[in-house]
């Protein structure tokens, strides 16, 4: 049987090889590159992400990924954004004293949490509502998370006959967003590749999508 083929694509973030490693072990057959035409053409890119919401748009714009990824979701090829590489997904990141324009995939702000502790670190669960793919037969499962900000609201338009997104949420100190499902474009807040059995299945079933 031919495993599907996966691009992580590489702009210069972390994590990439640990990645790569937790989707070989879901049963893909991975590629790193930063070569726009092999991410272009492979059957699922995931989009890393460590570090600053706006030091990661300028290198992912830089590169001219955004273009690649915004012509694969219009010809509804799947792109799974991890951590940063969710947050970049949004239209706008506030970090500190700094505002930046996101890829505007979703329309939402990605703010600092509101807890007394941050960076939120460790094992937590994720609400998944019905209907998700991501987390069949997850949910309620512990997933790893580093990170100090999300977005807590995502807009809709239900005038568009579009189906909404699948949000899934998770609790600290209040609500934000762990999860999205988007047609073809998925991600998540937390780190899979860092989340043992749980992360590994949830890799597996984005990648039996593809």
């Amino acid at each position: 049987m031919t495993k599907p083929a996966v691009v992580v694509l590489d702009y210069g973030s972390g994590n990439i090889r640990s990645a790569q490693r937790a989707l070989e072990r879901a049963g893909a057959e991975v590629t790193v590159s930063s070569d726009l035409k092999v991410c272009a053409n492979a059957a699922g890119l995931v989009v890393p992400g460590v570090g600053a919401f706006d030091h990661c748009v300028a290198a992912v714009k830089k590169l001219k990924a955004d273009v690649m990824i915004e012509r694969r979701l219009i010809a509804q090829q799947a792109v799974l954004g991890i951590c940063v590489g969710m947050q970049m997904m949004f239209s706008q990141g506030v970090e500190g004293a700094v505002e930046s324009d996101g890829l505007g995939q979703w329309d939402g702000v990605v703010t600092r949490l509101n807890a007394t502790k941050l960076p939120h670190m460790g094992w937590n669960t994720v609400e998944a509502p019905g209907g998700s793919k991501l987390f069949e037969k997850l949910n309620g499962a512990n997933f790893y998370f580093v990170h100090s900000y999300a977005a807590t609201a995502i807009k809709t338009d239900l005038s568009n006959p579009i189906k909404p997104p699948i949000v899934s949420l998770t609790n600290y100190q209040g609500r934000f967003i762990s999860a999205i499902e988007n047609g073809p474009l998925s991600a998540v807040q937390f780190h899979p590749e860092k989340s043992g059995d749980a992360g590994i299945g949830l890799l597996q079933n984005w990648i039996g999508q593809l």
